[in-house]
């Protein structure tokens, strides 16, 4: 993500984008994703907002690479969890066989049409062979800024599937449903899971 308004939106938001996703328990998908990577494997997460999916994965043996384009995001992720969380956007991945997962939850929508096959096609040479993918994206069409300013790409499941596949990764499994962002809005979401 290199869009400034949408960092911004994050960099003065961070307290809210907190009490949005804390939770009691961790997320069943993220379980789930967990379970599917090889013990103590190397796992990025792109777009780790405060880390604490990286915090569940390192206490579940993982090796984490927490990344964000929020300075406040990276700078909390570290303050909470002691993490090494790192400053980075999603062109700034161009690492090859070297992580055992990806965990983009809810991040790449905020990349830009024309990039995103690019963004996959980097993330697919990044994952070691056999490795485990999950994205979370808003389901729709075309983009849009939200009430806070912060960019959206759409996209229906086939499109989602076909950009998946001629990046190389085999798609597993999806859920489908629906909450709200930190915008307030309510809008259907899907979560893949894939192998590269």
């Amino acid at each position: 993500m290199t869009d400034r308004k949408t960092i911004a939106a994050y960099n003065t938001r961070v307290k809210d984008y907190v009490r949005l996703t804390r939770r009691s328990r961790p997320d069943p998908t993220l379980i789930r994703f967990i379970e599917r990577v090889c013990p103590g494997g190397f796992v990025l997460d792109l777009g780790c907002g405060p880390a604490s999916a990286s915090a569940v994965m390192r206490d579940h043996g993982l090796r984490v690479d927490p990344v964000d384009a929020s300075p406040e995001m990276v700078h909390l992720a570290n303050s909470t969890h002691d993490i090494g969380a790192r400053l980075a956007n999603f062109h700034d991945i161009d690492a090859a066989d070297t992580y055992d997962g990806v965990w983009a939850n809810f991040s790449l929508l905020h990349a830009l049409p024309e990039d995103f096959p690019k963004h996959l096609n980097a993330l697919h040479r990044a994952i070691a062979s056999g490795g485990v993918f999950h994205i979370g994206m808003k389901l729709g069409q075309g983009v849009k800024r939200d009430r806070l300013d912060r960019f959206y790409a759409y996209y229906t499941q086939d499109e989602l599937s076909a950009h998946l596949t001629e990046a190389g990764f085999f798609i597993d499994d999806f859920s489908l449903g629906e909450g709200p962002g930190l915008a307030g809005e309510i809008e259907p979401w899907i979560t893949v899971t894939a192998t590269a």
